[in-house]
């Protein structure tokens, strides 16, 4: 992450822009999220958002694009190449997680498209599954769409945060409005780690 963060600081706005949201939007598209989580790309976002290099309204507008369209071209790969896609051999050593992520999704249904969002994995391959299981557009539209509002908003805040002082997010976003990003914030970020810590012993 810090490798991203010190390329990026030293890169041009417009470039920053682009560069973060085709980190997201490849993750869900075409699998890059087995190298870069697009979570971390989020994070970066704000943090590069936090040292006054780029609005953070308009990273948040960013990553959130990217995620919804990500999603959708992924879902379009899905419908149309399904088959071809599953039987990719990056997904060879990863057969155990591919069936969790059909039974999440048969079990679930459009649930587990937003759900999906938060689990690295999950967000990376559920928009192809949701294609592949012929899921009614409209139905994996409107999870997507929450999904990635929710998940981008709160990724890029936990880097606008993680770079910032409390008092400078209280005058950007006001100060109850930062006490409850500061929570949200904390709580995404054990989350997170945890999830990391159960990964690694498995």
């Amino acid at each position: 992450m810090q490798a991203l963060l010190d390329g990026l600081s030293n890169t041009s706005p417009f470039l920053i822009g682009c560069i973060v949201f085709a980190l997201v939007f490849a993750e869900d598209a075409v699998f890059v999220g087995f190298v870069i989580p697009g979570e971390t790309a989020a994070v970066v976002g704000g943090v590069i958002a936090s040292r006054g290099l780029f609005p953070l309204w308009a990273m948040i507008a960013i990553v959130v694009t990217a995620a919804i369209t990500g999603d959708t071209v992924g879902y379009e790969i899905g419908k149309h190449f399904g088959p071809r896609v599953m039987a990719l051999k990056i997904l060879d050593k990863r057969r155990a997680q591919l069936q969790k992520a059909e039974d999440f999704l048969k079990d679930k249904g459009g649930l587990a498209v937003f759900l999906g969002r938060f689990t690295a994995f999950f967000r990376a391959v559920m928009p192809a599954l949701a294609g592949l299981s012929r899921m009614p557009y409209r139905r994996f539209a409107f999870w997507n769409f929450s999904g990635g509002i929710i998940w981008g908003s709160l990724f890029v805040t936990l880097g606008f945060v993680a770079g910032n002082s409390y008092e400078e997010v209280a005058r950007a976003v006001g100060r109850g409005a930062a006490a409850v990003v500061a929570l949200i914030a904390v709580a995404i970020l054990v989350v997170w780690q945890l999830r990391k810590h159960r990964a690694k012993k498995a």
